[in-house]
């Protein structure tokens, strides 16, 4: 709907952002419809090999308590996420080497037991790998871009290769997953014509679910006196990937809220459709910490799904009760 040149002229102009966010929803509406997916969030292991300059995980953090949740208690999550009526879990970690691929092929299959979708997000792997997973059952996998911009993305991820990442997402894509991928908007150096890029990256691979969220400085990185991303760009960001991908699946990202009280009921405005309740118990939560002053940490999985549940439900949205995949060939 909109070129590249479009793109970058409506993030610079803010007088138009309540038409942009209307045309937003109002595509979210005709093309993905009013039903709200959530998705059981299992974060079972902080523990990451990479030192990514933005991410609280990153293993030269010698400040966070690391802990890993081994298999039968994911699978204990598992259950009492499906007693809640969630339909798909996401299992996501840091990229912690101890989970090999016997290891995540046994969790995958005790998951798929329980009649769900899954998504996994424990980042770069094999083709070998994905495959490996693929065939066990997982059926979605994330791992975020965070930035087309080669050079910040070289900057900002050490001994991490840009190419590597694009490598993992043409695998994934290969194997038949449903696959998601997302950006930062607001990291420093980034500019708007590299946020437009990103948007139309997401085009060009054709991704099937896009996590968007703004930049949040943590105190023990290398970007702690940084500048805090805005919630706004963030949000236009978003709507403007739901208009040019009209039918994909966009989460309401967690992050967006610890900017803005609303922020998720906001972003649900302006073109998600997606909200990822965190089903793991509070003792785990705030160790999780990508980023500072996470929402939520310490509400348990019940009032977790009571609280977005009442939210959605009072913009005269509804929960999804299938396994919300972005394309009716995959249900």
């Amino acid at each position: 709907m909109f070129n590249r040149e479009e793109i970058i002229k409506i993030l610079k102009d803010d007088t138009k952002n309540d038409w942009l966010f209307n045309l937003a929803d109002k595509i979210r509406k005709d093309n993905v419809g009013d039903e709200v997916h959530l998705r059981g969030l299992i974060e079972f292991s902080n523990i990451c090999k990479c030192s990514c300059k933005y991410c609280g995980l990153r293993s030269p953090n010698k400040e966070i308590k690391r802990y890993r949740i081994l298999k039968d208690e994911i699978i204990e999550y598992v259950k009492n996420a499906v007693n809640l009526g969630y339909k798909t879990i996401v299992l996501q970690s840091g990229e912690d080497e101890y989970f090999t691929t016997e290891k995540m092929v046994e969790i995958i299959k005790a998951i798929k037991k329980f009649d769900v979708a899954l998504t996994l997000s424990i980042g770069e792997r094999s083709f070998e790998d994905y495959k490996a997973f693929k065939q066990a059952g997982a059926d979605r996998y994330l791992i975020r871009i965070e930035t087309t911009d080669k050079e910040l993305y070289k900057k900002l991820h050490p001994n991490m290769d840009f190419n590597n990442r694009l490598r993992c997402l043409q695998d994934l894509k290969t194997l038949g997953y449903e696959v998601g991928t997302g950006c930062l908007v607001g990291l420093p150096e980034q500019t708007i014509e590299s946020l437009a890029d990103d948007i139309l990256f997401f085009k060009e691979i054709g991704a099937d679910m896009v996590g968007i969220g703004p930049f949040i400085p943590h105190p023990n990185t290398p970007l702690k006196d940084e500048k805090t991303g805005s919630f706004t760009l963030a949000l236009k960001v978003m709507a403007l990937t739901r208009i040019l991908l009209p039918d994909i699946n966009i989460p309401a990202t967690t992050a967006m809220e610890t900017l803005n009280p609303n922020g998720r009921i906001l972003a649900l405005q302006s073109g998600a459709n997606v909200v990822m309740p965190n089903v793991t118990s509070t003792e785990y939560r705030a160790k999780y910490e990508i980023y500072p002053n996470k929402i939520c940490i310490n509400d348990n999985p019940d009032k977790c799904r009571g609280c977005i549940e009442g939210k959605i439900k009072s913009i005269g949205r509804t929960i999804s009760t299938d396994y919300g995949f972005s394309h009716p060939k995959n249900k």
